[in-house]
């Protein structure tokens, strides 16, 4: 009989790399398929183990795989490179599963999708790359752009970013950060509860946990236990990094303040500026899909965030509704290439090129001078991207500032706890990065000021 997605924890990774490589996002056809899923708990962590696995280090098993197949691997039929990926991934890197089932369940998912033609050629690779693994030829580390691409699976496009972003050895300890998993952080909800009776109550349940080194609300799960995390119905956590966290605390708001959250959704930052102004500020949200409003509407409803209103609006277009100089402080957190979470959406590295990034750098300009003219005088904009390229980051504030005289850039090192001052730059921007700073994702903020 054979298998479906929702019974084969192989056939389901499988199945969720094709859609992604037809363009789908990873985590919305993990959710897809696992929520009518029969598997058992243990069996949906390796699927998502798997997957995300397979995609964060594709370039690394190819370039194994590459080794021992006698032809190009762009020449390979789409669905035999992705079984190829899904048993040489698990003869790499999960020593829990023995070499001949690796082999074996991907011959026997062949045979099962009806690529019998290809079975003996599966077959053969991954045998071969089992026999021969301990000496394929890695890039030594000096060799800093290989290493980036074969090693730390980073496409030769992302691999020069990186390198003209930092030097060498950092480059090196960024590449092998983002090709890891990434940390799995709460932002505890202070309108519920304190961070550490939340982290008491993941002790109670069963986890391992510990506070984050700079986030104040931020609980970091070391390893989780049987039992579901505690307080998800009743609000007391969002899942949210510690790099993400910073955000609404450098954005300098306060209660009886008017809010904006420009590029709002899924919402996060949002009903985290709720909670640092006590529901007290007039906060509103946009986001230009109404879907996406939905999730900050649900989002806000399930934390105890009352102070939030959320609109569907396309940020291209100026926000004709909304007054001039109206907003104490705006927050535009703009749509980025996302490369500082490419932990957390890997695909992101494999459907993404430098060109992407100057449309990006575009749109997130023209954003910025459609919402530039709500801020008040003497009120702050915050500007954030999950990003570390250069052309999103410092050359948008730069252009910005040298055709807006009335915004100043602020120093955000002066005015936050010293324990935060190895996070922020010379000039005051905040630049996290995995390597450095607790394993968080990569952010960049800079804050502007409006003078009178």
């Amino acid at each position: 009989m054979t298998s479906r997605p929702t019974d084969s924890p192989r056939r389901a990774v499988y199945e969720i790399l094709q859609r992604v490589a037809d363009g789908a996002f990873a985590d919305v056809m993990l959710d897809t398929i696992l929520s009518r899923s029969k598997l058992e708990a243990r069996d949906r962590r390796l699927v998502t183990e798997l997957v995300y696995g397979i995609l964060r280090l594709q370039g690394r098993i190819d370039f194994a795989l590459a080794q021992f197949c006698n032809q190009p691997l762009q020449r390979l039929q789409p669905e035999v490179l992705w079984l190829l990926r899904l048993g040489t991934y698990q003869l790499l890197e999960l020593d829990r599963v023995p070499a001949h089932a690796a082999v074996n369940s991907t011959v026997e998912l062949a045979r099962e999708l009806h690529l019998e033609q290809a079975v003996g050629f599966i077959n053969g690779v991954l045998r071969s790359l089992d026999r021969g693994k301990a000496s394929i030829p890695w890039p030594a580390p000096e060799k800093i752009k290989l290493y980036l691409q074969h090693v730390c699976s980073q496409p030769a496009w992302l691999s020069k970013e990186i390198m003209r972003q930092l030097p060498n050895v950092e480059a090196r300890a960024l590449g092998e950060s983002l090709a890891g998993p990434p940390p799995l952080t709460l932002r505890v909800n202070s309108l519920k509860t304190s961070p550490e009776d939340f982290l008491h109550a993941l002790g109670e349940a069963g986890h391992q946990a510990h506070l984050s080194t700079f986030a104040p609300e931020g609980v970091t799960i070391d390893r989780r236990g049987e039992k579901p995390l505690p307080g998800d119905a009743q609000g007391w956590y969002q899942v949210q990094d510690e790099a993400s966290i910073l955000i609404a605390h450098l954005l300098d708001a306060h209660p009886e303040q008017r809010i904006l959250d420009a590029c709002a959704a899924p919402g996060g930052k949002t009903t985290h500026l709720a909670a640092v102004t006590e529901n007290q500020s007039e906060i509103v949200a946009l986001d230009k899909y109404p879907r996406r409003v939905e999730m900050i509407q649900q989002g806000a409803l399930r934390l105890g965030c009352s102070s939030i209103t959320a609109k569907q609006w396309d940020l291209t277009e100026p926000a004709d509704f909304l007054e001039t100089q109206s907003f104490d402080r705006i927050l535009l957190d703009a749509p980025c290439s996302g490369l500082g979470v490419l932990r957390r959406n890997p695909e992101g590295r494999w459907n993404k090129s430098s060109v992407n990034l100057r449309e990006l750098a575009a749109l997130q300009r023209q954003i910025l001078e459609n919402i530039a003219p709500l801020v008040k005088p003497e009120g702050k904009l915050l500007y954030s991207v999950c990003t570390f390229s250069h052309g999103e980051t410092d050359a948008i504030i730069d252009g910005f500032l040298a055709d807006h005289p009335e915004f100043v850039l602020e120093n955000l090192q002066q005015q936050v706890s010293p324990d935060w001052a190895d996070l922020f730059t010379a000039r005051g921007t905040l630049r996290s990065y995995p390597h450095r700073h607790s394993n968080m994702d990569a952010f960049f903020a800079a804050r502007l000021h409006r003078r009178s």
